[in-house]
């Protein structure tokens, strides 16, 4: 009986592992299932507008061997940082602001909707003459796209805060800061969370955009660079560099802070 159930334990052991390297196997699959149908097709096809993996891995180790890769890579991240603080910071005051006061949202609205509908290119083209081409042009550019949409997330999240927490507070006579910590800021923690996920992934692609038009560095302008060479092995190269940089960021911060934010909807009632 011990023997049995040691095997059945083990056994168990076994799926479980199995089940918790599964996530891993699968990404891994649909990975090499990707390289294998981009090898074939560039090999069927064969085309300096369609050059092979190996090809643009080559162009990747020796961009990143000449620092070239780094430096670009490290400007539009830092781009993207600076936008994404400054966007997610005025799009939640505001936001919560439009949330909490409805005669503030009736006379605001009409502004939120406008920007909303304002294209990208718009906003970026009227910065750079405005304020000239330089790096705060830029970055309040990205910001701009970005803020409206997170003023739309915060004051959904506004509205839907419980009141009956805020008499509690009021009843045991909490400071402005203890109502914050402590009443207000865990209610809006999922917005921010889901505010923040789709902000990142916009926020980047813009970058991209503003470095195109306007500034000599960044991951954008390298690809205005190689695509006036015609250089698809080199342009392919920054966009995967780029790309795997923001799904590690994915993966590593968002994510996470988006498990933590939305961790009591899973908890029993």
């Amino acid at each position: 009986m011990k023997q049995d159930a040691a095997g059945q334990g083990q056994a168990g052991g076994r799926q479980a592992a199995l089940a918790a390297m599964m996530p891993g196997l699968t990404v891994a699959a649909s990975l090499l299932a990707l390289y294998l149908a981009w090898s074939i097709a560039a090999t069927a096809w064969p085309s300096r507008a369609f050059p092979p993996p190996a090809q643009v891995w080559q162009v990747l180790l020796a961009e990143a061997a000449s620092g070239e890769l780094a430096y670009h890579l490290g400007v539009t991240l830092g781009r993207v940082a600076a936008a994404f603080v400054l966007a997610m910071s005025i799009g939640s005051a505001i936001g919560i602001m439009l949330g909490v006061s409805p005669r503030a949202d009736r006379f605001f609205n009409a502004w939120v909707i406008l920007f909303l509908n304002i294209p990208a290119l718009v906003i970026i083209v009227l910065a750079y003459i405005w304020f000239g081409l330089n790096e705060a042009a830029a970055i309040g550019a990205v910001a701009v796209n970005k803020i409206p949409n997170v003023i739309v997330t915060m004051r959904e999240g506004a509205r839907a805060l419980d009141r009956r927490y805020a008499e509690m507070a009021f009843v045991y006579r909490f400071s402005l800061f203890d109502r914050i910590r402590h009443i207000i800021l865990p209610q809006l923690q999922p917005y921010f969370a889901a505010a923040s996920r789709s902000g990142i992934a916009l926020i980047w692609k813009i970058v991209l955009v503003v470095e195109l038009l306007g500034r000599s560095n960044g991951v954008g302008f390298q690809i205005y660079l190689y695509f006036q060479l015609f250089d698809v092995a080199a342009i392919l190269a920054y966009t995967l560099a780029f790309v795997a940089i923001m799904l590690l960021i994915e993966l590593l911060l968002v994510q996470p802070f988006e498990r933590h934010a939305t961790r009591w909807r899973g908890r029993p009632a």
